[in-house]
């Protein structure tokens, strides 16, 4: 594995390509602390601690990176393009048009890819829509001052802000896979649960003192873990061997 490793940086273009990636990625998780303009972040994170483990939200914000709970430019991640991607896939099976793009080879592909990046833009524009008016009802449902000034205004400025948020994680993914390592929409998933894994971490912790969990449990929880991963390594790296005849 050593070996493996100092490989890497004997070959000049994989280097260029992890650096290329590593750079995407920290531009990322740089652009998941830029706040969205008229919004207190600090009180609105304060009401996501006190609603933890009680809302649905807490799931989106795993794969959003933990921006969707900081109301961040990356607030709505890379969820629209993935449903996006869904809805196109689907079409396929439903839409004549569709089918035949997707039997058209690479250039059927870039219009699909086109039309994906079309349905991203409108995900995220009705998303960022409900997000205001979500974040404009806590002022008045919880008494919070977490929208500043509160209207049309507001609106217009959060949807403008977090679609080009979405948009440019697209972009960014799009290069990561294009001149990085491996899937960049993947990784772009990937580096946003990472980053809440010392958190958590510490969390586990401070539950163990205060006897919230117990040792058995939490070996049971690290025993499913390794497992669930040796399952996808698993079946990640299956092969079936078909014999083939040349003529």
């Amino acid at each position: 594995m050593l070996q493996s490793i100092q490989s890497i940086f004997r070959i000049p273009e994989l280097t260029r390509r992890i650096v290329w990636t590593l750079g995407l990625l920290m531009v990322y998780r740089l652009g998941g602390h830029i706040p969205t303009p008229g919004v207190n972040g600090a009180a609105l994170e304060s009401f996501f601690a006190s609603q933890a483990g009680n809302t649905l939200f807490d799931l989106y914000d795993l794969f959003a990176g933990g921006n969707f709970s900081k109301a961040t430019i990356f607030a709505l991640g890379i969820m629209p393009y993935i449903s996006a991607s869904i809805v196109l896939q689907l079409f396929g099976a439903v839409i004549p048009y569709f089918e035949r793009l997707q039997k058209e080879g690479e250039e059927g592909r870039k219009r699909i890819n086109q039309y994906t990046r079309y349905g991203t833009v409108l995900l995220s524009v009705v998303q960022a829509s409900g997000i205001a008016i979500f974040l404009e009802g806590l002022n008045r449902q919880y008494g919070m001052n977490i929208v500043a000034e509160p209207g049309f205004g507001f609106r217009l400025l959060t949807v403008l802000t977090m679609t080009s948020g979405t948009i440019f994680i697209m972009w960014l993914g799009e290069m990561i896979t294009e001149r990085g390592i491996g899937n960049g929409i993947s990784l772009v998933i990937f580096i946003g649960i990472v980053a809440r894994t010392p958190v958590e971490v510490i969390n586990t912790i401070r539950s163990l003192q205060m006897g919230t969990i117990n040792w058995l449990l939490l070996i049971v929880l690290i025993g499913l873990m390794l497992l669930v991963t040796a399952v996808v390594v698993m079946f990640t790296q299956a092969q079936r061997r078909i014999p083939v005849q040349y003529a």
